[in-house]
């Protein structure tokens, strides 16, 4: 009994070494002990690894299954932030208008709930990527274009050194250009119908907010025509400042300098950086030009738009919207607006015909815009040819003056007062008074009752 209690006496250092080492390895940074063999992985590892091979294999329905059930199943989990990036992903992957719309709404929710995690800008730069998908072409509905440009915006401005930054910086300069040829096809639309002030108030829109699209030259220049028409030389002079100024390779920089000269004006001298990102755009464009050849024919059968022309170099614009909007406001910009540029049409009595078209090439010398076939430029500025003209309104712009002058010609009616607030000068085109004659408006409801009248007698015969 002695022996044994003498036994258990001498056991207890030892034990307490051992305790004291094992305390050690648990709370100071011992190590891990080696699963044994044969046992089960946790359960939400084991969800999450099934979720990815399902995505991986286009198994998009099956793997978001499981994903959200791990995240309802298991919110302390240490998976739940990859899950919920992982389950954005898989709508992004799946595509189409259902599942784009559906991958944003996850990516923000990623950001709502992690918005410290470094992949917080990967989220918002997909979120941009879905409405660039969801994109339609120019001449149809840009709400998705202005959701991309917005998040594109923000991008840019909460993550500027992110990874991802170039690819948002190109991402919105695709998206700008696909608003600009919007703005600038409306513009078109009310020229060649004779709203001159919805058109400029279009242009004057464009230039401010998309300088590098791939016309903007094209819009300053006509501009610069409107303001000279209408007796503002001295903002039209602003206009043909900035082609040479900021566009000096264009093909309208010779006209704008002659412009300047003959309206004693000064000629500023190219700004150095619009210069060499001009350089650095054409040489791309020579490199390139093949693949730009390529997308432009593909782009007639993609129900998306067409970037090819979008500029390669150059920061895009950052300011939203509505900063644009309130800057129109300051003292030295007041008179550009739509009101004021309404007042000076209507007091000028200008009214822009068919054969003053957006689409006029570039300028030889001091003449205006003309009809004849002209040089092309690279994606700084490449204007359309023009189409047809015939005067149809009290002032038309001669082609072929050279100062571009004006002739007068009487008109059938009137030129009515235009809208002089920028909501109607951007609103919905008027349809021009006293177009239908009287004489076919007589003739259609002749040939209409004798119509009837045939019919009528056909049933008399038919039916007694």
């Amino acid at each position: 009994m002695k022996s044994s209690t003498i036994r258990g006496l001498a056991l207890l250092p030892l034990a307490a070494v051992l305790a004291v080492a094992t305390s050690g390895c648990l709370f100071f940074g011992g190590a891990k002990k080696t699963p044994l063999t044969g046992t089960k992985a946790a359960p939400d590892t084991v969800l999450y690894n099934q979720a990815l091979d399902a995505i991986k294999h286009n198994r998009y329905t099956q793997g978001q299954l499981l994903l959200q059930t791990l995240i309802n199943t298991y919110p302390d989990s240490e998976y739940l932030a990859k899950a919920k990036l992982a389950w954005a992903d898989s709508f992004y992957k799946e595509g189409g208008v259902e599942g784009l719309t559906q991958a944003a709404a996850q990516y923000k929710d990623f950001i709502t709930f992690f918005p410290f995690l470094q992949e917080a800008a990967y989220a918002q730069y997909r979120i941009a990527m879905c409405h660039f998908r969801m994109m339609e072409k120019a001449d149809r509905d840009p709400t998705q274009a202005l959701e991309g440009e917005a998040a594109f915006q923000t991008m840019l401005l909460r993550y500027p050194n992110s990874k991802w930054t170039a690819q948002a910086e190109q991402g919105l300069r695709d998206v700008q250009e696909i608003l600009a040829e919007h703005q600038f096809d409306v513009a078109q639309f009310y020229f060649i119908r004779g709203n001159l002030a919805a058109a400029a108030a279009r242009l004057l829109e464009l230039t401010q907010r998309y300088p590098l699209f791939s016309q903007a030259d094209q819009a300053n220049w006509m501009l610069g025509q409107f303001y000279q028409k209408v007796g503002k030389t001295d903002f039209a002079a602003r206009f043909y400042q900035n082609i040479v100024r900021e566009y000096p390779l264009s093909s309208y920089a010779s006209g704008a300098r002659n412009k300047l000269v003959a309206l004693h004006s000064p000629v500023p001298q190219p700004d150095p950086v619009a210069m060499a990102r001009m350089k650095k755009q054409e040489q791309y464009d020579r490199t390139h030009h093949g693949a730009s050849l390529i997308a432009d024919a593909m782009g007639i059968l993609k129900s998306g738009p067409s970037v090819a022309r979008a500029a390669d170099f150059g920061q895009p614009d950052l300011a939203p919207e509505t900063t644009i909007v309130a800057a129109r406001t300051d003292t030295g910009f007041q008179v550009l607006e739509p009101a004021v540029v309404s007042a000076a049409a209507s007091s000028a009595g200008a009214r822009v015909t068919n054969s003053l078209s957006i689409s006029g090439v570039a300028p030889s010398g001091d003449e205006a815009i003309s009809g004849s076939s002209g040089p092309t430029t690279s994606s700084a500025a490449s204007p359309a040819s023009p189409p047809s003209s015939s005067s149809v309104g009290a002032t038309v712009i001669d082609s072929s003056s050279p100062a571009g002058g004006s002739e007068t010609k009487p008109a059938p009616d009137p030129l009515k007062a235009l809208p002089a607030t920028a909501k109607n000068a951007k609103g919905k085109a008027t349809k021009a008074s006293g177009s239908a004659k009287p004489t076919k408006k007589k003739e259609k409801n002749a040939k209409k009752a004798k119509k009837d009248k045939k019919k009528k007698s056909f049933f008399r015969k038919i039916i007694p």
